[in-house]
């Protein structure tokens, strides 16, 4: 039998106990995360003013960027605080509300890239009947599915971790608030939870890499039939950066989840830094560089705003 004192304050471990490496990553967290911030936001504006940009393409890239801002919001101001102040105490409740957010978030996200290379597969293989399904209508439906679907994954493994007691320690071995580091200081056994997030995690990849996958196969496979050269160079032109963005999104979960328990725990913080800073920068910039309906949008705003500026 042992003495069990309810935990209601957690302590974060952080990245590194050196000053100067502190100093360096503060700075490194504060520009991506300002760089994040603009470049989503921009696409976000950009994208609702724009009339040329009211498309279906545009309305998944604008809810894109939307989860992406506020996947990063939802670790990155935190950890800042965290390194500015000195204090890495984090209650209970916020704890909690950072894995829900995060997780709701980053699901959310696997779901909508799926959502996205169905509509680059109705573009490329079904251009004449395109308008007719993706609509207004259709689109709605479709984030409203990744939403839901994010939300249904999380729901069932955070309702059995919110009943287990954290009594062993009050330090979390991470960065921010993970549910790997945060199982190993309960209470209780933790086998069942631990098989069901693993469980939720490689549905949410399987379920949405199928479709990822179909979805290109078919597409690649139209653009492979067309006779001339510069319009498979332009096809590929259409579904390049998005296809980019999912090798990356996908590569980063299945690279952590094929190493080891042992290189996990360490590796988890470093790829929590990248995933949550440097992803979230990335996005964008691919997204914008190919899209020159994009870059002309933005120019044009840019020189209305100067306009405006000097009247």
């Amino acid at each position: 039998m042992r003495n069990h004192t309810v935990i209601a304050l957690f302590i974060l471990w952080g990245l590194t106990d050196d000053p100067q490496l502190q100093v360096l990553l503060f700075i490194f967290l504060f520009l991506t995360y300002m760089l994040s911030v603009t470049g989503n936001l921009t696409i976000i504006i950009l994208t609702l003013v724009n009339p040329h940009l009211k498309t279906p393409m545009y309305f998944f890239l604008r809810n894109y960027s939307f989860l992406e801002l506020s996947f990063t919001t939802v670790c990155i101001p935190r950890s800042l605080y965290n390194m500015s102040t000195g204090d890495y105490t984090v209650t209970y409740n916020a704890c909690f509300t950072q894995i829900f957010f995060s997780i709701i978030f980053g699901d959310s996200e696997f779901f909508l890239l799926a959502a996205m290379s169905y509509d680059r597969y109705v573009v490329i293989c079904k251009p004449l009947h395109y308008t007719a399904i993706i609509n207004n209508r259709v689109c709605n439906q479709l984030l409203l599915g990744c939403w839901l679907s994010g939300l249904m994954i999380i729901l069932p493994p955070l309702g059995v971790a919110l009943e287990r007691e954290f009594c062993d320690s009050s330090i979390i071995d991470h960065c921010v608030c993970d549910a790997s580091p945060l199982l190993k200081i309960t209470c209780c056994d933790t086998q069942f939870l631990e098989r069901m997030i693993l469980a939720c995690a490689v549905l949410t990849l399987i379920i949405t890499l199928v479709l990822v996958v179909l979805s290109y196969a078919y597409t690649v496979r139209t653009i492979l039939r067309f006779s001339s050269a510069q319009q498979r160079k332009k096809a590929f032109s259409t579904c390049s950066s998005h296809m980019i963005v999912v090798s990356l999104t996908y590569g980063t979960c299945i690279f952590t989840y094929i190493k080891s328990a042992k290189e996990r725990v360490a590796l988890n913080k470093v790829v929590a830094v990248l995933a949550t800073s440097v992803a979230p920068v990335m996005n964008p910039f691919i997204y914008t560089l190919r899209k020159k309906q994009l870059i002309q949008a933005f120019i044009v705003k840019f020189k209305r705003i100067v306009l405006i500026s000097k009247l």
